[in-house]
């Protein structure tokens, strides 16, 4: 970040859901990363889970659920019910719209094996020419919002010109779904054991921004999908500053 943008009030930041999409690997736990497109204006050529802002349409409450309660999230997110309503169902849709993973079933119990056939409601999805609500209710299925668990929440700097604030959440690939990582807003996509992801940063060939890698940290310390889902997380807005020294900018932690 070029000195000139550390001027000016902060910028209002969007809500946005991200979804660290984990599996049971031979060797551990593995983690879903996307690389976006390089000249995207936010995080271009950074390695991320899927996620994205929220629709405001992913508020409607019409959405057939099962699982937690909209009120159970929100104090799990310190939010309003609303926006935690709009929160889970952004991780849903994100999901679906940017691995072809779907967190949902034809009955409260039951989930997807197989999203193929919902390849054109994705393309929709993506093009905002349907609501998840639209997609859910004509194909008769249920979101699940028991196969999500709240994992962080992170805010960007007050001093970059594209601020989100970010919840993150955790979901285990469901069975018989693949993760495909079909989306304009990548350039690959893979599986990957979160320690090799952190090597392949601290050697260069991958770009995190803190909170993946600090959240591939805390996976990789975890090492499985059973101790991830154990795991009693107290989740609280962080806050990172960017501080200057000379010419160079680091990002701080609190």
């Amino acid at each position: 970040m070029a000195p000139e943008d550390f001027t000016g009030p902060p910028v209002r930041p969007r809500d946005a859901a991200t979804v660290v999409l984990v599996r049971d690997g031979a060797a551990g736990i593995e983690a879903f990363l996307l690389r976006r497109v390089a000249g995207m204006a936010f995080a271009g050529g950074m390695t991320v889970f899927p996620g994205g802002g929220v629709d405001p349409r992913d508020a409607d409450t019409s959405v057939a659920w099962s699982g937690p309660p909209p009120s159970w999230w929100a104090t799990r997110f310190g939010c309003s019910v609303e926006l935690a309503t709009a929160l889970v169902c952004a991780a849903v849709r994100e999901t679906f719209e940017e691995s072809g993973v779907l967190l949902a079933g034809p009955s409260p119990t039951s989930v997807v094996a197989d999203t193929a056939a919902f390849a054109s409601a994705r393309a929709a999805l993506v093009a905002r020419e349907l609501s998840l609500a639209q997609f859910l209710a004509a194909e008769g299925l249920v979101l699940r919002a028991d196969l999500l668990r709240p994992w962080a929440n992170w805010l960007t700097p007050e001093e970059e010109p594209r601020r989100y604030d970010t919840y993150f959440f955790v979901a285990v690939l469901p069975s018989g779904q693949v993760a495909d990582g079909v989306t304009t807003e990548a350039s690959d996509a893979a599986w990957q054991r979160p320690g090799d992801a952190l090597r392949d940063w601290k050697d260069g060939r991958r770009s995190l921004m803190p909170p993946t890698w600090v959240t591939l940290a805390e996976m990789d310390d975890l090492g499985s999908v059973s101790a991830v889902l154990a795991a009693t997380r107290d989740v609280s807005k962080v806050i990172p500053k960017l501080v200057r020294e000379g010419d160079v900018v680091r990002v701080v932690l609190p």
